[in-house]
């Protein structure tokens, strides 16, 4: 699942494709967001950890995963 992560402050965003459940994603954000954790810790397709403090959360945005073309082809 593509993951867009807006950060307070940030010119840019923080894009990574996760392996983790939309359901997953969206409860790591609320509890990001409600004061339970610190800290929004998600983990992408290559096992690394992107962690972005909770009061720096701009917006979240959760898209489903684009497939990557590999080689030439006709369009």
């Amino acid at each position: 699942m593509e993951v867009k992560i807006g950060v307070q402050h940030a010119p840019r965003e923080i894009v990574l494709e996760s392996g983790q459940t939309a359901a997953e994603v969206e409860k790591a954000v609320s509890e990001a967001l409600s004061g339970k954790s610190q800290l929004l810790t998600l983990v992408d397709d290559h096992g690394r950890k992107v962690l972005v403090p909770a009061d720096r959360l701009a917006y979240v945005e959760l898209g489903e995963p684009a497939a990557r073309k590999v080689g030439f082809s006709a369009l």
